[in-house]
């Protein structure tokens, strides 16, 4: 099996255009699977207008890396993030021409190059690095409107004077509550929090955050380690996705799956809610750079919902995003994800309607080769949302062999900023309940690595049958009881991963 948010779209004012001859100057596509060719989506450039690209070496070191950055120079284009590691570039360039003109002279050194936005960088050049144009300034977005939209229903029950473990009927589901008679974790495990930022001041947060391994992953691609770089800013979701991960066992408010394990804020949606290509491939690569032991991932990465493997820019930029991915597994990192809240099959894929969201999105033809990141990605564990009942939430994505495991994610209580508290839906709620699951099982098994912690994971699941959700929405459940496409392997075991 494959080891799988789910939001929104940001539309701005700028029409998409189906066909695009730039769209086939980033590389070679893969055939598509049987079935109907992905419809193209068009990532224009224009002379004068700053656009964000990722480009891949055709090796993985830093020879190679260092030829590939000769070649964007020649190209009008400025590296604003290198990673040899992975061999791919994050780069910033006002030329139209520039991803046909990297080819062109990176012909011995460049596998590809992709476009990871269809609108200007908003955020402009990072400070410190010399462009040929003057930087533009940095734009900060206003508050997100709709933001219970982009992440599910939210009920605000203000500040919490008393403990309401007894509320967290999640932890329960999950086991979680006898797992900690056990055990609440180990402060050797530390969790990066992909995400929005957590409140470095709620007291149910603040001794559990690792604030020397919290970074900001929004300014173009490039970390800024700036003290209060990785704060939340617009967006309450990293708070409450961190408190279901540990919250700290302190007599104050709730307690997390994971309570005594550290987390690391690791900032990679922008103040418009956007998290790009360049802002995930960043997280990856400093969650294996800082030793992290789990990763949770409550979003998709945009503008696109399903990037296909036989349109060019969007193989690019999934290759580079893959790389990242593998890289930061090969050092340690598990990685936990949202399946989304579409109510969609994964396994059996046609129509997209939302993307790119930082535009106006097409409806356009999809097929099995294109991919939700990071949820779909190999070794990433695709959890689907279940509600009290056990029944798989009616938002949520499912897919025989997409699916990994199941976990509460309906009307969550969990901690927000402000010293407050909420209820939150969505898979976005599930994933962190697997990911503290997994950090408990890396505290009682140290030595396990991701591949071996994922396969642990599967089997200690409990089983579930197929059955309708409460509100049925999307395909029917298909499957067996060891396996279907609501639960995958079954809802996360708190207590067997500890025993």
């Amino acid at each position: 099996m494959k080891t799988a948010l789910f939001r929104r779209t940001t539309a701005a004012a700028f029409c998409a255009v189906a066909v695009a001859a730039s769209t086939l100057l980033s590389g070679s596509a893969m055939a598509a699977p049987p079935g109907q060719q992905s419809t193209p989506i068009n990532f224009p450039a224009a002379d004068g207008e700053l656009m964000s690209y990722v480009v891949n070496a055709k090796a993985a070191n830093a020879n190679k890396t260092k030829d590939v950055v000769l070649a964007i120079e020649a190209a009008g284009g400025v590296a604003v993030q290198q990673w040899p590691e992975i061999g791919v570039v994050v780069v910033q360039s006002e030329r139209a021409s520039f991803r046909a003109d990297v080819l062109k002279y990176g012909k011995s050194s460049v596998e590809s190059v992709g476009a990871t936005r269809t609108i200007a960088v908003a955020e402009g050049t990072p400070d410190g690095i010399s462009t040929p144009w003057q930087k533009a300034p940095q734009l900060r977005s206003k508050q997100l409107a709709n933001s219970d939209l982009l992440y599910g229903d939210a009920t605000f029950d203000g500040v919490a004077l008393d403990p309401r473990e007894t509320e967290q009927w999640n932890l329960t589901q999950i086991k979680a509550d006898q797992a900690h008679q056990l055990t609440d974790g180990s402060r050797k495990v530390l969790v990066g929090v992909l995400d929005s930022g957590i409140d470095p001041n709620h007291p149910d947060l603040k001794a559990n955050i690792d604030v020397a391994n919290s970074v900001n992953c929004t300014d173009a691609g490039r970390p800024d380690t700036s003290p209060t770089g990785w704060n939340p800013t617009t967006s309450y979701h990293g708070t409450h996705v961190a408190g279901i991960i540990g919250a700290a066992r302190n007599g104050v408010g709730i307690v997390g799956v994971a309570p005594n394990v550290r987390m690391a804020s690791v900032k990679v949606v922008n103040d418009a809610g956007s998290i790009y290509p360049e802002y995930a491939i960043c997280g990856f690569m400093w969650a294996g750079m800082k030793g992290m032991d789990v990763t949770n991932n409550s979003y998709y990465i945009d503008p696109v919902q399903f990037w296909c493997d036989d349109q060019p820019d969007q193989l690019a930029v999934r290759t580079a995003v893959e790389r990242a991915v593998n890289w930061s597994t090969d050092k340690g990192v598990v990685h936990a994800a949202a399946a989304g809240n579409a109510s969609y099959d994964l396994a059996n894929k046609t129509t997209d309607n939302v993307s790119p969201n930082d535009a106006t999105g097409i409806e356009r033809q999809i097929n099995n080769g294109c991919k939700d990141m990071p949820t779909e990605l190999d070794g990433v564990v695709t959890v689907a949302s279940t509600d009290q009942a056990g029944k798989l939430s009616s938002f949520s994505n499912r897919g025989l062999n997409v699916i990994d495991v199941a976990a509460p994610g309906s009307r969550i209580l969990s901690t927000l900023p402000n010293n407050s508290y909420g209820l939150l839906s969505g898979t976005s709620m599930a994933s962190p309940h697997v990911a503290g699951v997994l950090a408990l099982m890396k505290s009682e098994h140290p030595g396990w690595k991701p591949k071996q912690l994922i396969s642990q994971l599967q089997k200690q699941a409990e089983d579930h049958i197929c059955m309708p959700s409460a509100t049925p929405a999307g395909s029917s459940c298909v499957g067996t009881l060891r396996d279907n496409s609501y639960y995958g392997e079954g809802i996360t075991d708190a207590l067997q991963a500890v025993l």
